[in-house]
């Protein structure tokens, strides 16, 4: 199994969330394309290759890594010739050590790309880039399923490869259509706990991953630790309010990183009395698939409805 090289920062998620919310100043998908120079107007994914759509660019360069796994999703991963740390997905990627959270131009320059795709512009890095006359594609972090969708569209067309990314958006919504319709009855009312990491880093449903869960009906604890957005819906929480709360269900995204699973959550102090804990509703996922809203992001919905259709009531 592929161990990721990083993860953020639990310190830091709040500040990455208030850099994203900021880069998203185009579309509503979240999304925007800055052109090379100034214009005189203006679910079950596969990484196999596909003939192009239409015309796109020679080379491409991702330094975010939801994009990469879209890229690779839609028959365009021939085209990727480097991608930044984190794009561990699929194992096929040309993983290098650009740095999507600090991009450097010269150094993503090396690389002769004629598109970049990063999930947002420190302010510098698509002028650099500009001026070199390599276009950029800015997708923001996902705000809704659409959005999602909308970005798959979106970096199809700037691939090349707009008829597959269609084919895998439309596979998707009805795979995940079809998992809430099958789990949302399961779900409803029953309180859950996200866990980002092992100092009690959650989301809210304010968020895209804590959206995810509502689909299903499901009541979030960490809702009211962040009553007025200051945490920007990813407030940290205690063992205390944890266990205050009394989750129905557990949902560990911090398997990888932090090694936690239903048996180390048990072993804290207090949690083996919780419910989620006691009737075997502790779900350990895969900390990239839940973090991220490219293509895998069906195999989570898919987690959360199995979760629900085999929870356990009240021993």
């Amino acid at each position: 199994m592929k161990t990721r090289r990083f993860r953020l920062p639990p310190s830091l998620v709040a500040l990455t969330a208030a850099a994203l919310l900021a880069s998203g100043c185009g579309d509503d998908s979240g999304s925007r394309v800055e052109p090379a120079a100034a214009p005189t107007t203006t679910a079950a994914p596969t990484t196999t290759e596909a003939e192009p759509s239409e015309p796109g660019p020679g080379r491409i360069v991702s330094i975010s890594p939801t994009a990469t796994e879209m890229l690779f999703a839609i028959g365009a991963g021939d085209l990727v010739v480097a991608v930044d740390v984190l794009s561990d997905y699929p194992e096929s990627a040309p993983v290098t050590q650009l740095d999507g959270f600090n991009p450097n131009v010269e150094a993503i320059a090396g690389y002769e790309p004629d598109l970049v795709v990063m999930s947002y512009d420190p302010g510098d890095v698509v002028a650099g880039l500009a001026a070199l006359g390599v276009e950029s594609l800015v997708q923001s972090a996902a705000f809704s399923l659409d959005d999602v969708y909308a970005q798959i569209g979106g970096l199809g067309t700037a691939a090349g490869r707009r008829d597959e990314a269609e084919a895998l958006a439309a596979e998707m919504r009805t795979a995940i259509d079809d998992l809430v319709a099958g789990a949302a009855a399961a779900g409803a009312g029953l309180t859950y706990y996200h866990e980002l990491d092992s100092s009690y880093y959650s989301v809210t449903a304010s968020t895209f991953v804590g959206g995810i869960y509502s689909l299903f009906g499901l009541e979030n604890i960490a809702d009211a630790a962040d009553p007025d957005g200051s945490a920007f819906g990813y407030p940290q929480l205690s063992d205390e309010y944890i266990i205050d709360a009394d989750p129905d269900l557990i949902f560990l995204a911090d398997t990888v990183c932090c090694g936690q699973d239903a048996s180390t959550a048990a072993a804290r102090p207090g949690w083996d009395g919780l419910s989620a804990v006691a009737n075997g509703n502790v779900v350990e996922l895969d900390d990239d698939i839940a973090s991220r809203w490219g293509p895998r992001l069906v195999d989570f919905v898919a987690a959360i409805a199995a979760a629900l259709n085999g929870a356990a009531g009240p021993a």
